[in-house]
Parts: structure tokens; sequence; C-alpha cells
């Protein structure tokens, strides 16, 4: 990997145009929106919390807009709600980056870093993503637990943690016991699951109680 793509610098990935379909997507949005963000997002939260959240990818108008993840978009509704609900954030709204939101004990970032065309990353694009991941993963204590929201976030973690996908299955509230770690899967709180009834308010936050039971 090139010094411009170091997953340990958070400049590195605020430069990075590793994906040239992304990149170039990022640049059209900026110029029909120029006081967008339009950049790689950086997680939020302290990089040695115990709980780390891992969604898909910023949203257009949302993450990719304000620069944080899950941030003024419809996903972070709920999940900002539910975790201000257990005691995780210090407010339950997360709409731009100034506006005093804190976690405690707790990270949130996406398996890949810019936003997608149509919300979709191409698997190349989620592998030239994972470095970042790994990285992130790697500081978290030992003990620690991660959410999983959606498949591709459970499998671009496993992978991350160099652990193959066959033994860890994905589906709602499942638990997964790794070297140091517990990977804890979710629906991802996206508007067409909440919507659909696929997810629920209280399933989203069933999980979320049971995984904050793991650890220390």
């Amino acid at each position: 990997m090139t010094a411009a793509a170091d997953p340990d610098r958070e400049e590195s990935l605020g430069a990075c145009r590793r994906c040239p379909r992304l990149a170039a997507f990022r640049d059209a949005t900026k110029r029909a929106h120029p006081s967008y963000a339009c950049r790689p997002v950086p997680a939020f939260g302290s990089p040695d919390a115990r709980i780390v959240i891992v969604g898909l990818a910023p949203g257009l108008h949302g993450a990719n807009a304000t620069g944080r993840p899950f941030t003024g978009d419809f996903a972070g509704i709920l999940l900002y709600s539910t975790l201000h609900r257990l005691g995780l954030a210090s407010q339950a709204r997360s709409e731009h980056v100034a506006d005093g939101l804190r976690l405690h004990d707790c990270r949130i970032t996406n398996a890949v870093k810019c936003v997608p065309p149509d919300n979709r990353p191409l698997a190349a694009e989620i592998h030239n993503c994972r470095p970042y991941l790994a990285a992130e993963l790697a500081r978290q204590p030992p003990g620690g637990v991660i959410m999983a929201l959606g498949r591709i976030a459970h499998e671009a973690v496993l992978r991350a943690l160099g652990q193959p996908l066959a033994p860890y299955r994905f589906a709602h509230g499942a638990r997964h016991v790794l070297a140091g770690r517990t990977l804890w899967d979710s629906y991802h709180c996206s508007r067409y699951n909440t919507q659909t009834r696929r997810l629920s308010e209280a399933s989203f936050r069933a999980v979320f109680e049971a995984a904050l039971g793991e650890g220390p």
C-alpha cells in the first residue's frame, strides 16, 4: 500500500482516490452540491471504544454531505436515538458535525468510506477500503464488540479480521465469537428496512441491548 493510502493516517483517508468510480461520483456530486463535504467519511467516536458499529457506506445526502457517519440521513434517526436511549450517545439526533453530539465508549464507521452510486459499492471498492476498516478494528481493545449493520458490513468485518465467511452466517441478532471479540449482526437501519417492517425500533434496540452485555 502506498503512503497516500496508509490507513493509520486520517489525512490519507481524506485524500484517498483508490476507487476511480467513487472518486468521480464524489467530484460530480460536489459540483452539483458545493456545500456537501464529498470526501471519504472518517469514523466517529473514540478509536479505543469497546463497541464499534460498522455500516455500509455514506448516504448521498447524509454522511457524504455532513462528513460524519449516519448524520443527516434517515438511517441515522433510528441509530442515534437507539444509542442515546442506551447511554452510548449524548443526544438522540445527529444533524451536523458541530451539533455537540458525543459518543460514549462507542465508535461508528462504514465498510466503504465514500458514497457509492445508488448506495451500491462494487466488490473491488469494498476490497480497496478494507485496510482502513482493518486499522480501525485493530485499535479496539480486547473483549470488544462489533455491531455489523447488514450483510455487506458483516462480511467486510470478517474479511478485515482475516476470518472465513462460511462459519459465520449473517442473520439479524446473530452472535459470532471471534478471537478476542464478539461480532453481532443486525439488519441495517435503512428507510427500506424500517418502512417494510423488516426492522422495528424494538428489534433493533434488542440487538444492541444484547451486545451491551458483552465484555467488561
